[in-house]
């Protein structure tokens, strides 16, 4: 970026939003870093003009021009948000006297259909898991829940003892923002907890004891298992399967939401069962069911030739 073409004054309102976004605003140096290169392009476009001299009008001139840039959506909503921050703090300043970038919306952004695995692909990763070891039974058991209950990881590695109610198949989680809820477990995941908390938990760190408010999943020094270390296996695993899909916890929770609404299953069920506040968030999991039905018929039908989802 070439800022001898930006006017003097100009840069200087650069380097005060720059130290606005840093200190008072305290972003992520890599969102000030970001935000910043946005407004220098945004400063160099204007040429001779300054910034307090732009009217609504003009902003969208500027959006114009950037949509003919081949930006990503997800980099024409950062600038727009820069955009937007920029003519924040020039109002805040009181450098203009209204906000012409008070009306200027971010596009919606296109939701990614999420990656998930059919049941031949589960059993496969289950099947290579090593359980004749107490770490790999452990394993083994939480992939298991993981797929069962489509419980976070995070809501797995906070599991103590007291939130186990198996005689009823039911788990008690803590989701985001400490939100209780109940979630079903099924027999055979049921059986591999049970079997991993009677027969393997005490050999992975070689102690027995335990209270109601211990974690159910520990590492071999008795401590509560990190997210960190059920990644590193997955990524084991992956590699050894060589596997064309990304391998994350967060994928057997897809794939239990997928195969929930495959199956029949009611949408505020799903949605319940996953612990979302907003059911926006739960619909997704219908488009793959839809996009994946559209799929296997135009396999299977020797006349399918349908259009294309959008």
């Amino acid at each position: 970026m070439d800022k001898s073409l930006i006017k003097p004054e100009s840069l200087k309102l650069l380097d005060e939003f720059k130290l606005y976004l840093e200190v008072e605003r305290n972003l992520s140096i890599h969102t000030a870093k970001a935000y910043t290169a946005d407004i220098t392009i945004f400063l160099t476009w204007t040429q001779n003009r300054l910034p307090q001299d732009f009217t609504h009008k003009d902003l969208k001139e500027y959006l114009a021009f950037i949509q003919t840039q081949n930006y990503s959506k997800t980099t024409v909503s950062r600038k727009i948000a820069a955009l937007r921050t920029f003519y924040r703090f020039l109002y805040r300043e009181k450098l203009v006297s209204s906000n012409p970038a008070s009306n200027i919306k971010t596009p919606k952004k296109t939701k990614k259909l999420p990656d998930f695995l059919t049941e031949d692909e589960v059993d496969e990763i289950l099947d290579h898991i090593d359980i004749t070891t107490p770490s790999g039974y452990r394993n083994r058991t939480i992939f298991e829940v993981l797929y069962a209950t489509g419980i976070r990881i995070s809501e797995l590695c906070s599991l103590n003892f007291e939130d186990l109610n198996l005689e009823s198949n039911e788990i008690t989680v803590f989701g985001k923002g400490g939100k209780e809820r109940i979630v079903l477990i099924s027999n055979r995941a049921k059986e591999y907890l049970e079997s991993y908390i009677k027969n393997m938990r005490h050999q992975v760190c070689g102690d027995s004891y335990f209270t109601q408010s211990s974690p159910v999943f520990i590492n071999n020094t008795g401590f509560r298992l990190q997210q960190r270390s059920i990644n590193r296996t997955l990524n084991e695993l992956s590699k050894k399967l060589n596997l064309s899909k990304k391998l994350s916890p967060h994928v057997f929770r897809h794939s239990f939401a997928t195969k929930l609404l495959e199956k029949g299953a009611d949408l505020r069920i799903v949605q319940e069962l996953l612990g979302h506040a907003n059911i926006s968030n739960t619909q997704i999991y219908t488009h793959v069911s839809t996009e994946r039905l559209r799929q296997t018929y135009v396999k299977a039908h020797p006349r399918a030739k349908i259009k294309e989802a959008n």
